[in-house]
C-alpha cells in the first residue's frame, strides 16, 4: 500500500478537512462534493506538508464527486490504477485511505460487506472498515493498489458501516470530462452536460439545478479578518486554512498558528525552540523580562513559545488595526526569536521549524535529482552561497542592523530558492 501514498492528498477547506488522489494517466485530482461545497478554490497538502493551490473544476452534487486542477501536481504521477474490469466482490480485502480527523496519513483495512448496498437513491459499496470525518473523498483500494471506490460517508448512528461510490461511477464521471482549462463546471446529472453559468435548470435538458452549486462560502467576519492580514504578510491565506477558524503559515523557519478558543478569544502562537540542557538561568532570565511585549515568552512541555491573545470582540473595536499590526509583526518576531535563541542561549530548533541545513539540503536535493551520481560535495558547493547568506543575515539581525520585516522577507526568499 506504501507505494501509492504519495498519489493521495489532504484536502483543507475553511470548514474542514477531507481526502483527495490522483490516479494514473490523469491530471487532476479526484475528491467528494461535499468535501469542497461551496469552494473554488481549495488548499491540498501532500505527504511532505507541501501545501499547493487547487481549483475545483468539476462537480456533480447527485453522485458526490468533484474534480481539482492543481499547477504544481500535473507533472506528477498518479499511481492508484483505475480498471473498468474490476470485479468487487463480498468478502474482499478493502483499505480506507486518507486523513481521518485532519491527523496524518492512515491507512485502514476492512472487508467489502455489500456490492450494492441501497442508499440515498444510488447503490455503494458498503465496508466495515474504520470510516471517520476526513476520509471523505478519499480512495477505497485492493491489494495491488486497483480503485474499488471513493469513501463518501458513514452511518452517524452506527459503527464499521462506510460507504463508497463505486468505481464504475467514477469512470463514468471520468469519461464525460473532457476540458482542459480550470473553469469551474456543474455537470447535470440528468443529461451528463455540463454547466458553465449559473442557474436554476439545466439548459440543456431542463432538469432542476440546486442554486446552491454556484455559490461560494462566504467567510465570517473574523475570517476575513485574519486572511486580509496573512494576505499582508504576502501569503496566500487559502494555504493557510486548517479548518474552522484555524490558520498555520510559515513566516521563515517559525510556524505561526491562529486559533479562536470558545468564540470569545483568538490566539496567535508559535513554537520557537526546546529548552537547552544545561546553562538555562540567563535563558530564563531573558525569558521572564518581558523582552517582546505585547507578546508573552511562555515555555510549556519543555518548549518555548511566543503568543499573543485578545477578545474576538477587540476585533470590531477601533484597535482593530493595531491588531492586525501585532499579528503580523508576531509572526516576523518568532522568525527572528528562534535563531536568536537557537544562537544565543543554543536551544535547538522545535519540531515545527522549518530548518534548512546542510545535511537535509543534501537529502532533499538528492531525492529529486535525476543523476544519482550527483555527490555530496557537488551539492554542497551548489549551495555554499545561499548558506553564507543565512549565517550574515543573523549577524546582521543579531547586530540590529536590519528590521524584524528586512530580515524575514530575505529569509523567506533564501529558503524559497532552495
Amino acid at each position: 500500500m506504501e507505494k501509492f501514498n504519495n498519489s493521495i492528498y489532504k484536502i483543507i477547506t475553511a470548514e474542514g478537512t477531507g481526502t483527495g488522489f490522483k490516479i494514473a494517466n490523469y491530471d487532476f485530482l479526484i475528491t467528494n462534493y461535499h468535501v469542497v461545497s461551496k469552494n473554488k478554490s481549495v488548499a491540498v497538502e501532500d505527504h511532505k506538508k507541501n501545501k499547493y493551490l487547487a481549483q475545483v473544476i468539476m462537480v456533480n452534487p447527485d453522485v458526490d464527486l468533484a474534480f481539482l486542477n492543481v499547477e504544481e501536481l500535473k507533472n506528477t504521477p498518479g499511481k492508484i490504477i483505475l480498471d473498468s474490469n474490476k470485479k468487487v466482490t463480498n468478502t474482499e480485502k478493502v483499505f480506507i485511505n486518507g486523513f481521518p480527523f485532519g491527523l496524518p496519513f492512515t491507512i485502514t483495512e476492512g472487508i467489502i460487506s455489500a456490492t450494492n448496498q441501497p442508499m440515498r437513491g444510488r447503490n455503494y459499496i458498503q465496508t466495515d472498515a474504520a470510516v471517520n470525518p476526513g476520509n471523505s473523498g478519499g480512495p477505497m483500494l485492493d491489494e495491488n493498489g486497483v480503485l474499488i471506490a471513493v469513501t463518501t460517508s458513514k452511518f452517524t448512528d452506527a459503527d464499521n458501516v462506510g460507504f463508497g461510490i463505486k468505481h464504475t461511477d467514477v469512470i463514468k464521471q471520468i469519461t464525460d470530462f473532457h476540458f482542459n482549462d480550470n473553469k469551474y463546471r456543474v455537470k447535470c446529472n440528468s443529461c451528463d452536460n455540463f454547466i458553465e453559468e449559473e442557474t436554476e435548470f439545466c439548459p440543456h435538458c431542463g432538469a432542476n439545478i440546486d442554486i446552491s452549486v454556484f455559490e461560494e462560502f462566504e467567510l465570517s467576519y473574523l475570517a476575513k479578518f485574519i486572511e486580509n492580514t496573512i494576505t499582508e504578510l504576502n501569503i496566500n491565506p487559502i494555504l493557510c486554512r486548517a479548518g474552522h477558524n484555524y490558520w498555520k503559515f510559515y513566516q521563515g523557519s517559525a510556524l505561526i498558528r491562529i486559533f479562536d478558543v470558545n468564540n470569545n478569544y483568538l490566539f496567535v502562537t508559535s513554537m520557537l525552540n526546546k529548552l537547552p540542557k544545561e546553562n538555562l538561568e540567563d535563558l530564563f532570565t531573558f525569558i521572564n523580562s518581558n523582552n517582546v511585549p505585547p507578546y508573552q515568552l511562555g515555555i510549556f512541555d519543555n518548549k518555548i513559545y511566543i503568543s499573543y491573545r485578545m477578545h474576538l470582540s477587540d476585533i470590531y473595536s477601533e484597535y482593530k488595526n493595531s491588531i492586525k499590526e501585532n499579528i503580523k509583526n508576531l509572526a516576523l518576531k518568532a522568525d527572528n526569536l528562534d535563531d536568536f535563541l537557537n544562537s544565543k542561549f543554543g536551544c535547538p530548533m522545535s519540531d515545527d521549524s522549518k530548518v534548512f541545513n546542510s545535511d537535509n539540503i543534501v537529502t532533499t536535493v538528492k531525492s529529486s535529482t535525476v543523476d544519482n551520481n550527483v555527490t555530496d560535495e557537488q551539492i554542497y558547493q551548489k549551495y555554499e552561497n545561499d548558506t553564507k547568506k543565512l549565517i550574515k543575515l543573523k549577524k546582521w539581525i543579531t547586530m540590529e542592523l536590519i528590521t524584524d520585516m528586512e530580515y524575514s522577507n530575505k529569509k523567506k526568499e533564501i529558503l524559497d530558492a532552495l
